[in-house]
């Protein structure tokens, strides 16, 4: 039987000579099949013309009818899944496992917040120019970092700068001095610590342990009414095809190949001329705009962000949702958080004593049966 050219990721190396094509090369790899486009495009109607019409248009009484509720846990695990894709970039595929995403997640997230409460405008409880944790506090005015936060546009750049340059200061000053493996984990999760114990604090200006929540409006439109609500699912689920598209654009590309290299044989790649710095911070900082952007659209749904969103185990649970989907593979970890997350609604409402224990059994479950995750089980295997 002819053998198949085998496609471990290890291979890469061998493929480093794209610098200079060859004319043996093998052709570049289309960003989707047919099929894989016919679902994506399948997908984006559902998102953008059928939940739309199944909110606004069916009557309430009809099975057709999508509830509020529906609508909003739905957003919420789509939020979920561009965080799955934006960690499995980065571990899937570059081999740095983050413990410390739920701070860019958070940071994002506390961006939006900052507009939403400036949005309140006099219609808070103290009937104030500020928001109603600082009028508590005794505050006078704004800090300087509010400066701007009653723009959308600015709300809307932080939401990106904000996590990309913590992101990249962070990596610059790890991936130089070659931290990694689980020393670089374990920082990761520190930061993220460190990070919720300052928010944590009333006198930062971020809500303290309440954080921001009873927002009234966004854009100027209300942001309980049902037609607002549509228009923020549509969105997440725009931005997830976008984020999903644009990371199988890199993992596809050469910089891919190289950092997928990277990932398995650093030094190797350092030997062929390559400098793994530049590659490794990229990918990183994009993946952490990724989570940014996610934690901006999952704000304004669920209608709360506080401290707690930087706790560790949120970071943990991100890598459970890479992990029971399938690392490596871009489409598993947004299974595994639809599933993931769907139980844990599921569960959290009908047993919420035993969830921690389910979810639990689940990735001891999926570490020792499905080692490739669920994506795993539709793999070929090579002839």
């Amino acid at each position: 039987m002819r053998r198949t050219r085998d496609l471990h990721p290890v291979n890469a190396l061998t493929d480093l000579a794209l610098a200079v094509p060859r004319a043996d090369a093998p052709p570049r790899a289309a960003l989707f099949t047919r099929t894989g486009w016919s679902i994506l495009v399948a997908a984006l109607v559902v998102n953008c013309v059928l939940v739309p019409l199944a909110a606004l248009a069916v009557p309430a009484d009809s099975p057709f009818a999508l509830s509020a509720y529906a609508l909003t846990l739905a957003g919420k695990i789509m939020c979920y899944a561009l965080c799955a894709v934006a960690l499995d970039l980065v571990w899937g595929y570059c081999g740095v496992l983050s413990l410390g995403h739920g701070l860019f997640f958070a940071l994002g997230g506390y961006a939006m917040g900052m507009y939403l409460m400036r949005q309140i405008g006099r219609d808070g409880v103290y009937h104030s120019d500020l928001p109603d944790f600082m009028v508590f506090l005794d505050w006078k005015a704004f800090p300087w970092f509010w400066r701007g936060s009653d723009s959308l546009p600015w709300a809307l750049a932080m939401v990106v700068l904000v996590p990309g340059v913590v992101a990249f200061v962070f990596g610059w000053f790890a991936f130089r001095s070659r931290v990694k493996g689980v020393y670089l984990s374990i920082i990761t999760q520190a930061l993220t610590y460190a990070a919720m114990l300052l928010f944590f604090r009333n006198d930062t200006g971020f809500g303290g342990n309440n954080g921001f929540t009873d927002f009234k409006r966004i854009a100027g439109f209300p942001i309980a009414a049902l037609e607002t609500r549509v228009v923020l699912f549509v969105s997440t689920g725009l931005a997830l095809a976008a984020g999903f598209v644009a990371c199988r654009a890199i993992v596809r590309s050469k910089m891919g190949r190289v950092v997928t290299a990277i990932r398995d044989a650093e030094s190797r790649v350092m030997s062929t001329g390559y400098d793994p710095l530049p590659y490794k911070l990229a990918v990183w900082t994009f993946s952490a705009v990724l989570c940014g952007i996610a934690g901006a659209l999952y704000v304004p749904q669920v209608g709360i962000i506080n401290p707690s969103e930087m706790a560790p185990a949120n970071s943990i649970e991100m890598v459970i949702w890479v992990a029971i989907g399938g690392r490596g593979t871009l489409v598993g970890p947004m299974v595994g958080a639809a599933l993931v997350n769907g139980a844990k609604s599921y569960f959290t409402a009908a047993f919420p004593e035993f969830w921690l224990f389910f979810l639990g059994a689940l990735f001891v479950a999926a570490t020792l049966f499905l080692p490739r995750g669920v994506a795993g089980l539709f793999r070929r295997k090579p002839s």
